[in-house]
């Protein structure tokens, strides 16, 4: 559920048109999204033998720390907690106020407040402990896995786009012009499929996290996987390439030509859960970053210590959700999206390159027998990390001035460490 719920967000219900609008063919956006789910799995099975190495809290800073150096972990919970993270919950609360009061036909001016108000009420049930917390995400991953389901039950019923498969765009690109496209188009697919970390984050609060956490890793991430290409194939049947690349509303578009004007109403309330329900596992595993951190006395020293009752990192909840609450006074989506792809995939790329890193330090022959391992090692691990740095490198090209208020951000953290080390 963890894994499910942190890939599955608001990006399936909007990427579709912009890959489209790439892509001159429907062979081409469904290759694109098989060859995203490829690169989501290796990202997955090397978290996996990370997760199942070091099965503590903090997850991603931990295997940086250890793997790299303290400060390329410290610096990743830094840019969790002021770009990445708390980014990422505000844009997602942003789009779940604007379905949220589309769905009961309020005006958009409230969206700011209501934004707010859903990050404010995730986080005090977070507060008040992991079960609370769980229980609710698991809720909503059930309600809006089974929203996509029927969407795509849905389309094998109702009629197709005449030609839908066979469709090419009016001008088709020159094959050179095709490669460039099918580049610019996995940029945001993979933004969609990114998630699959937060169970690393609560590895230590699993069961059994050598068996369980790899398990997780890799059955959720193909979960999604079937499920986006499979969304893709309903909305490529309901409108052809041409109507879904030029439709800003994929899903709704799609459901209204299936359940007519409901069709609205249903897709709107299906984005309101499944933001609602990113918010919920935003909020609950990114905290155990930055208790990692003041455990190892790199930052302040009060997000280290645990609600007498409840066991939770409090304020570091606290910290996370005002400083998400500011962000979302933007408004803006765009944004903040730009801010966490460029952050989110430097430390993806580190994070992977650590597999290395910890197969030259701890070799196989040291760890426990049956250990998890990632496949195709160690060529699928240099691909990713050269796929990340393309990817960071087309925001600093597309979004140049997000790119760089993102890496003053980061930048700021460097003194920031080297105080709280000299220190402690």
């Amino acid at each position: 559920m963890v894994v499910i719920g942190g890939i599955i967000g608001a990006g399936i219900f909007v990427t579709p048109a912009v890959v489209a609008q790439q892509l001159d063919t429907p062979l081409l956006v469904l290759g694109a999204w098989i060859a995203g789910g490829a690169i989501a799995l290796a990202g997955a099975f090397s978290y996996a033998e990370l997760g199942a190495l070091f099965p503590k809290a903090g997850g991603q800073y931990v295997y940086l720390r250890d793997g790299l150096h303290p400060l390329a972990g410290f610096l990743y919970g830094w840019a969790l907690l002021l770009v990445i993270e708390s980014g990422a919950i505000a844009a997602v609360a942003i789009i779940f106020a604007n379905y949220g009061l589309h769905l009961v036909g309020a005006s958009e001016a409230a969206r700011v407040p209501v934004a707010i108000g859903a990050i404010v009420l995730l986080s005090f049930i977070n507060y008040l402990g992991v079960k609370p917390g769980s229980r609710v995400l698991n809720v909503l991953v059930v309600l809006k896995v089974a929203a996509l389901a029927v969407l795509m039950g849905a389309a094998f019923f109702a009629g197709s786009h005449v030609g839908w498969f066979t469709e090419t765009r009016a001008v088709v690109a020159a094959p050179g012009a095709t490669i460039v496209a099918f580049g610019a188009a996995m940029v945001p697919i993979l933004f969609t499929y990114g998630g699959w970390q937060n169970a690393n984050y609560i590895g230590e609060e699993i069961e059994n996290p050598k068996r369980n956490l790899p398990v997780a890793l890799i059955a959720g991430t193909v979960a999604v996987v079937l499920i986006y290409v499979t969304v893709n194939v309903v909305f490529l049947r309901a409108m052809g390439l041409n109507g879904l690349s030029a439709t800003s509303a994929p899903a709704a578009d799609a459901a209204r030509r299936m359940f007519g004007a409901g069709g609205d109403i249903f897709m709107s309330a299906a984005i309101a859960i499944s933001t609602f329900g990113f918010l919920d596992l935003a909020i609950l595993a990114p905290t155990r970053v930055y208790y990692a951190m003041a455990a190892d006395r790199l930052f302040v020293p009060a997000l280290a210590q645990l609600h007498p009752r409840y066991g939770t990192p409090g304020l570091a909840i606290l910290v996370q959700s005002v400083w998400s609450s500011i962000l979302a006074l933007s408004g803006s989506y765009n944004q903040l999206a730009n801010y966490v792809v460029f952050a989110d995939w430097i430390f993806f790329g580190l994070t992977v390159l650590t597999v290395i890193m910890f197969r030259r330090s701890l070799p196989l022959s040291q760890r426990a027998p049956g250990a998890f391992r990632a496949r195709g090692y160690p060529a699928v691990q240099i691909l990713f990390v050269l796929i990340a740095a393309a990817v960071v490198a087309s925001v600093v090209v597309g979004a140049p001035a997000a790119a760089a208020k993102g890496a003053v951000l980061i930048a700021l953290g460097i003194p920031v460490y080297y105080w709280y080390a000299r220190k402690h």
